[in-house]
C-alpha cells in the first residue's frame, strides 16, 4: 500500500481503537508540561506524575521554580533518575521563562528548542498539546510502530522519522496519531514482549503482518 494511503488507514483505525487518546503526563499549565517532559526521559510518565506533585507543592509557579537552586530541585526529582542533569535543565529553563518570556512558554518551535533540556520531541509535544499546532512526537513507540507498520523503512533516528511522517501524515492528524501510537504500543504492539498481532486492528495492513 502506498505510504500516504497507509497513513490515512492507520489514522482512521487507531481513532476507532483509541478515541479518547491524550498525553499521559498530567499538567494544567504549559510550563508544567515542559517540566514533566524533561523528567520523563528514561522514566515512566506514571512516576513523573507522582514526583511533580511534591515539586509543585514546594514551587507552585515559574517564578518560584526559577528562584530555586538546582540542588533543591534535584532533591525532589531524584526518583525520576538523572536527577542532577534534569534539575539543572529545569532550573535554567524556568529562569529563561521568567526573565525573557514573562513566565510564559513560547509558542515558537525554534524558541522552544533553544530552551535548556528541550529537544525536538519535547518541542513537538508542547506545540501540539498546548498550542494545537502541527506536531510529530517521535518517541520510542512512534519510531518502533512506524517501522513495523511500514510508515517508514528502517529509520531509527527520531528527526528522520519525524520528517518522513510529516510527508505522509496530514498536519492536523500528527499530534493525536503519535498519542495513539503510544496507546497501541503499550497495549498491543509491545516492545518488551512479542507483539499481540492476533488482536491488532492493523494486522491486515501492517508490513510485518504478524511477524
Amino acid at each position: 500500500m502506498e505510504k500516504k494511503k497507509l497513513a490515512l488507514a492507520v489514522i482512521e483505525r487507531l481513532k476507532k481503537e483509541y478515541p479518547d487518546t491524550d498525553c499521559t503526563l498530567d499538567y494544567d499549565e504549559a510550563w508544567k508540561l515542559l517540566v514533566s517532559v524533561r523528567l520523563a526521559a528514561q522514566c515512566t510518565d506514571a512516576r513523573v506524575n507522582v514526583v511533580v506533585q511534591d515539586l509543585y507543592a514546594r514551587f507552585p509557579d515559574v517564578k518560584s521554580l526559577a528562584e530555586a537552586s538546582p540542588e533543591e530541585i534535584e532533591e525532589i526529582v531524584r526518583p525520576c533518575g538523572l536527577g542532577r542533569s534534569k534539575a539543572r535543565d529545569i532550573s535554567a529553563c524556568m529562569r529563561i521563562l521568567h526573565e525573557q518570556y514573562n513566565d510564559r512558554v513560547p509558542d515558537d518551535f525554534d524558541a522552544l528548542l533553544a530552551l535548556p533540556g528541550v529537544g525536538r520531541k519535547s518541542a513537538n509535544l508542547i506545540m501540539g498539546d498546548v498550542f494545537g499546532k502541527p506536531a510529530i512526537v517521535t518517541d520510542t513507540h512512534c519510531i518502533r510502530l512506524s517501522n513495523r507498520i511500514g510508515l517508514v523503512d528502517g529509520i531509527k533516528d527520531p528527526k528522520k522519522v519525524e520528517m518522513a511522517l510529516r510527508k505522509i501524515v496530514p498536519p492536523e492528524e500528527g499530534n493525536n496519531l503519535c498519542h495513539r501510537l503510544v496507546d497501541h504500543g503499550r497495549a498491543v504492539c509491545t516492545a518488551r514482549t512479542k507483539p499481540y498481532c492476533s488482536r491488532c486492528c492493523l494486522l491486515d495492513i501492517c508490513e510485518q503482518n504478524g511477524i
